[in-house]
């Protein structure tokens, strides 16, 4: 899903609470198409949550948030949905793969889900996949994968609908240092091949630092929004 707008998210001051259990309080933040961010903060701050609105997979107690320049509070649930099926893709710290599916079966699956044809679907999947480095693991299930290469299939799989914007939480938290810098970069190089924008949930400063910015969560704010060094 593509359209014109020069932002691909913005957040209008966001603040979400659970009663009187502040989760995140008056956010707001923009993010241009094709420029990638780092969601920086430690564990408890918000991020995930910030990341959930913004992926409009629960709503905010207050603000406006824009996907494409569209406002989203006042859209259905069949309009929500579809927001996030064309525009948005999603990576989580956990990879979630069907077990019983080859690496090409689970990145082609979103695209057999919205009706195109298994070929096709198949084919851009294993694009996908090489460009990601695993062209020689096509036909291997989860359990074959090393964590970094079940990582970077969920990757694929998440770019598979040809989104917008890539929201990832925490995608290397379950990896070494040395894995992590694989996945990271892979990550970075096909966002950027792609064209894509991408907010990326983080703890690790290193990583943090390829972004094109650094956004700085703490206690439930946004504390800082910088370009990221070098």
């Amino acid at each position: 899903m593509t359209n014109n707008n020069p932002e691909a998210l913005r957040l209008d001051a966001i603040s979400r609470r659970y009663g009187d259990l502040v989760i995140i309080e008056d956010v707001s933040f923009k993010l241009k198409r094709g420029e990638t961010a780092a969601l920086l903060g430690p564990s408890g701050s918000g991020k995930s949550s910030l990341l959930h609105i913004a992926g409009l997979l629960e709503a905010p107690s207050e603000g406006e948030v824009f996907v494409g320049g569209v406002a989203t509070s006042k859209l259905n649930d069949a309009e929500r949905t579809r927001i996030r099926r064309d525009a948005l893709g999603f990576v989580y710290q956990f990879h979630h793969l069907l077990p019983e599916f080859s690496a090409v079966d689970n990145v082609a699956l979103p695209l057999l889900i919205s009706g195109v044809k298994k070929k096709t679907a198949v084919a851009e999947a294993a694009r996908l996949l090489t460009a990601l480095g695993l062209g020689d693991r096509l036909t291997h299930q989860p359990g074959q994968l090393s964590g970094g290469e079940q990582q970077r299939t969920a990757i694929a799989r998440a770019l598979a609908n040809s989104p917008d914007l890539l929201l990832a939480d925490e995608p290397t938290g379950n990896l070494d240092p040395k894995t992590s810098d694989v996945v990271f970069d892979a990550l970075l190089k096909i966002v950027r091949n792609e064209g894509l924008s991408a907010l990326i949930a983080t703890h690790d400063q290193r990583l943090a630092k390829r972004m094109d910015r650094i956004v700085v969560i703490k206690n439930q704010r946004l504390v800082e929004i910088a370009r990221a060094p070098g």
